[in-house]
């Protein structure tokens, strides 16, 4: 509440008090380094409010008692990678940055002076994209000595006028795939003149050999993967043809421009949907006190975690009528073992062995299956009938008494006529 109360002061101050141009609020991780009793050096981190404001040089700041660092114009136009996003949408940090060469110049600077870097780093608070850029401000104290670590000191409400130099963008920081699938890691870098010597290279954390990498200063490439011919226009962007999961993981694109050397973390996440399957049909029928085993398949699925759950409903529950009967678990399931498939998915199995009872009958028996890659769980059921044996055994056993009667009838016949003929053989007249 505190922070919206605060933006919408901010609001009203920017639109009642003539500031142009858009701004952010953001934390400014400041260092202060001191000596240790021992005599080690240590380096305490310190938040600090700040804005990041873009506009003229002059311009009065949005927030007075923050530290403001504006943007002024230069070649390299950060506030345009930034359109349409408003100040409440993203999480903005500032840092002081040592270069690896701190006489290294840069090529728009002025031979007289000398400069001090911040990095900028935005990001959208839904994972929209990510942003980090260097800020240049130029100061005509030289840069401190190897052996002292010594920042300018920036007061509470200091306005540190900087130009934007270098700057990478992401709109994949996080990106979701499936099995098969083409994608493309979208990295964008701007610099602020002409022909600069850069350096591309793309890997993944974890392995060493390197996916692409692209030197302007020599034109040599190695490895595939970005198309050369997009380069000019500032896109870097790493193209996977078909994705499996060995490509899951976290990629780094990096760009490089003494004494500057930016990079930015692009997370390939691969989700594979399970296919659910049933070993009975729609309908099962059986007869009080049969047993059948029921097994639910979950096949192909990634990754690992997944979650079966077998629950029965009463038949009055089947049509959603108010007050009826909640589903209730089915107990005594089992597991099968976590089977490992040829693409390295996973399959698994649920089952239970169900005994008939009239009870039952009628009833819906569902697997409900739970994946991170799925919106909606999965739902596969069956409908179980129960029959009596009664009926069935009654005709039976008759058919089977009727049998045996008239093969005992048939096999007794030839006797009976000849005890007749006999009989009649006997009689005087």
């Amino acid at each position: 509440m505190l922070m919206i109360l605060y933006l919408k002061i901010i609001i009203y101050l920017y639109l009642h008090t003539g500031v142009q141009g858009s701004w952010f609020p953001c934390t400014f991780s400041d260092e202060r380094q001191y000596k240790k009793s021992d005599g080690t050096l240590e380096i305490e981190y310190i938040s600090r409010e700040s804005m990041l404001q873009f506009g003229k040089k002059g311009d009065a700041p949005v927030n007075p008692d923050a530290i403001t660092f504006l943007v002024t114009g230069s070649k390299l136009n950060l506030n345009k990678y930034l359109k349409g996003v408003e100040p409440d949408q993203v999480e903005c940090g500032l840092h002081r940055h040592r270069t690896r060469d701190d006489h290294a110049r840069w090529p728009i600077k002025q031979a007289d002076e000398f400069n001090v870097w911040f990095s900028c780093t935005i990001k959208h608070t839904n994972g929209d994209f990510m942003l980090t850029s260097f800020l240049r401000y130029p100061t005509e104290q030289p840069p401190s000595t190897q052996d002292s670590d010594t920042w300018p000191a920036i007061s509470d409400r200091a306005t540190i006028t900087t130009t934007a130099v270098m700057m990478m963008k992401t709109l994949t920081p996080s990106l979701k795939s499936n099995l098969g699938a083409q994608n493309k890691l979208h990295c964008q870098f701007a610099i602020d003149h002409k022909g600069p010597n850069f350096t591309l290279e793309w890997h993944k954390r974890g392995e060493r050999s390197t996916l692409f990498s692209y030197s302007r200063r020599t034109g040599q490439t190695e490895g595939q993967g970005v198309e050369l011919k997009g380069l000019a226009d500032g896109d870097a962007s790493y193209n996977l043809a078909f994705t499996k999961i060995a490509n899951e993981g976290a990629y780094v694109c990096s760009v490089s421009v003494l004494p500057l050397s930016a990079s930015l973390d692009i997370s390939l996440h691969v989700e594979e949907s399970p296919r659910v399957a049933l070993s009975v049909g729609p309908t099962l029928t059986l007869e009080v006190g049969e047993m059948q085993k029921v097994v639910c398949e979950v096949d192909h699925y990634y990754p690992l975690d997944v979650q079966i759950v077998w629950y029965k409903q009463e038949p009055a529950a089947l049509g959603q009528t108010a007050g009826s009967l909640l589903p209730t678990l089915v107990a005594n399931t089992l597991l099968s073992s976590h089977k490992h498939n040829s693409d390295r998915t996973y399959s698994l199995s649920s089952f239970f062995y169900l005994s008939a009872s009239l009870s039952d009958s009628g009833k819906q028996f569902t697997c409900k299956v739970s994946h991170k890659s799925l919106r909606v769980d999965i739902k596969k059921s069956f409908i179980l009938t129960v029959e009596e044996p009664s009926s069935w055994f009654f005709v039976c056993s008759m058919l089977v008494i009727i049998v045996i009667f008239l093969a005992v009838l048939f096999k007794m016949l030839p006797t009976l006529h000849k005890a007749t003929r006999k009989r009649a053989q006997k009689k005087p007249y």
